[in-house]
């Protein structure tokens, strides 16, 4: 008797045990996979799923047909460290602190990482993070140190620390995510993954294997390639984006240092040479080689042409050399995304899996003769962003609703199904992923650009953004306001703040600001406790912090000094 009870009694343990188990793995499977994948000033522009006019991207637009491309996402701060800050934290960059490059992000901030981790997700960071220290809530990172290299990079790691890896970073960041995959990922656990591209930011080094096929091809130009800015006020005017009077000759065109001092060509800054030299410099024997082939070529043709040229030719030959190296090195990353798509693929990963490519934000590709971001004009503002979620998102769908790198952390949080701070500031994107569209109800969303003044001198501006409008403040040593008709107006050349015909439109624009303001918690009081901490920091740096407007900035600090 005592036998039976014994053995009932261990029956049942064992079938509880049992139940726990299956439970539990149901609600694993139930709970998603998320790869999160992020390129760096990877503009809209340059992914064939937008627009195939400049480069094909077969392995990106993947994403796009398996699930949403989103042609109205964008960014609330056009800028890299404040972007990836919002996107952790699901907070405006006034809310969170990290309103620019020149300060590390506030570690106390809670991210949806660390609220995954603690809630059972394996968590993993391979790429660019750019935040001064190292992630919270990763179970395992590996990560560049600042910007990173294109070749040979060193990376901080959690598990063996600071290393250096021979090879071209593209690749290198995909094989250490594959690896992890492989390798450490657990079978019986959710993971969240970010896997974080370097390219294809600045200074543009494609991979060895593609440095011919780039630097022989010609790429259409933007129409607006040459614009004067007349339609606009002195922020547009002021701004040190210029192809060709503020890219560099050395680090950006790959003209050699040596053919620059042969041509009597000056650098557009300090920085100009030695920006080739960090970068290019650090290849080894075989690479430089490779590198020398093609772009020797290159600087002789220059060489060759530059005594004829006007200033007209100068600014073509400078786009297709900027077209020639950003697109190349975003050959490399397609590529790449297309190995970890694979390997999902191969390793009956799909089904599911949330996959997410974006950009930190956009960039200029000589629209409005620019290069860089920052601005709240289109080609920086908006950002890429094509999410996969197969059995859960429609394959082949779009959405032109305003979502923002804001929504991210919510997103990811609901579909955890775990409930979200309160005091983070986007939406979950779920409703509009799932078809529920009538659950999606916003219909402006709000920008803040800080860093100013900096390198490129764009203008301390805050906006708000619908569908049909942006209306633009320019604050600080400015006070200039921007009213641009996106559907009139898609290029963005002309303000119609003062035009009269507009002035019901700027009336309700102005009402609802203010109500964004307001609700996200922003203020000319906050703007200027940023500024004072900013200029603080300029002057006990004895820093310009990179503007080439030198009488500009001094007068900024004059001004200050009066006041």
């Amino acid at each position: 008797m005592k036998h039976t009870l014994k053995s009932i009694f261990l029956a049942s343990l064992a079938i509880l045990a049992f139940a726990c188990k299956t439970e539990e793995a149901a609600k694993t499977a139930e709970r998603p996979n998320i790869i999160f994948i992020m390129s760096d000033d990877h503009a809209y522009q340059a992914i064939s799923a937008y627009d195939n006019t400049l480069i094909e991207t077969p392995n990106i637009d993947r994403i796009a047909k398996m699930g949403m491309l989103f042609t109205n996402a964008s960014v609330t701060n056009s800028i890299c460290a404040p972007s990836r800050a919002t996107i952790l934290t699901g907070k405006h960059s006034h809310i969170n602190g990290k309103v620019d490059n020149h300060f590390p992000f506030d570690t106390t901030n809670v991210t949806f990482p660390q609220i995954l981790h603690d809630a059972g997700y394996q968590t993993a960071m391979f790429g660019k993070l750019h935040f001064g220290n190292n992630p919270k809530g990763f179970d395992q990172f590996k990560i560049l140190p600042g910007q990173g290299a294109y070749y040979n990079p060193d990376f901080i790691t959690k598990n063996e620390g600071n290393i250096k890896v021979e090879g071209y970073v593209t690749d290198i960041i995909t094989d250490m995510t594959l690896d992890w995959l492989q390798n450490d990922r657990k079978k019986d656990q959710p993971f969240f993954l970010m896997y974080l591209h370097k390219a294809p930011h600045r200074e543009w080094l494609p991979a060895e294997r593609h440095v011919e096929e780039f630097t022989n091809r010609t790429f259409e130009e933007p129409a607006t390639l040459f614009d004067d800015y007349s339609g606009r006020g002195r922020a547009a005017h002021e701004a040190e984006m210029n192809l060709l009077t503020d890219m560099h000759w050395a680090g950006d065109s790959k003209v050699y240092p040596e053919v620059m001092d042969e041509l009597g060509i000056e650098g557009t800054s300090d920085w100009d040479k030695g920006a080739f030299e960090r970068e290019v410099g650090r290849m080894n024997e075989a690479q430089r080689a490779n590198w020398d082939k093609a772009y020797m070529k290159v600087n002789e043709d220059f060489k060759n042409a530059y005594p004829t040229m006007t200033e007209e030719d100068k600014m073509k030959w400078r786009y297709q050399r900027y077209m020639q190296d950003y697109l190349g090195t975003i050959k490399a990353v397609d590529e790449n995304v297309g190995r970890v798509l694979d390997y999902l693929e191969e390793n009956d990963m799909m089904e599911n899996t949330i996959i997410v490519y974006t950009s930190d934000q956009g960039f200029y590709l000589g629209e409005h003769g620019w290069f860089d971001k920052r601005f709240v004009y289109n080609e920086s503002f908006k950002t890429p962003l094509l999410m996969a979620w197969p059995g859960k998102v429609k394959a082949g769908t779009k959405s032109d609703e305003m979502v923002q790198n804001l929504d991210f952390a919510q997103t990811f949080l609901a579909a955890a199904g775990i409930e979200a701070p309160s005091d983070m500031q986007g939406e979950s994107l779920l409703p509009l992923l799932t078809g529920e569209t009538d659950k999606w109800t916003r219909e402006a969303v709000y920008y803040h650009y800080y860093e100013y003044p900096s390198v490129h001198m764009v203008k301390r501006h805050y906006a708000i953004i619908t569908k049909e409008y942006k209306l633009v403040h320019y604050y600080f040593d400015i006070d200039e306001w921007e009213l641009i008709d996106r559907k009139k107006d898609p290029m963005e050349l002309t303000n119609v703040y003062d035009d009269p015909a507009y002035a019901e439109i700027r009336a309700e624009l102005h009402q609802k600001l203010d109500g964004l303001r307001e609700k996200y918690g922003d203020s000319s009081e906050l703007s200027q406790e940023y500024i004072d901490k900013y200029l603080d920091y300029l002057e006990k740096n004895n820093s310009y912090a990179g503007g080439k407007n030198t009488e500009l900035i001094d007068k900024i600090f004059e001004d200050r000094k009066k006041n």
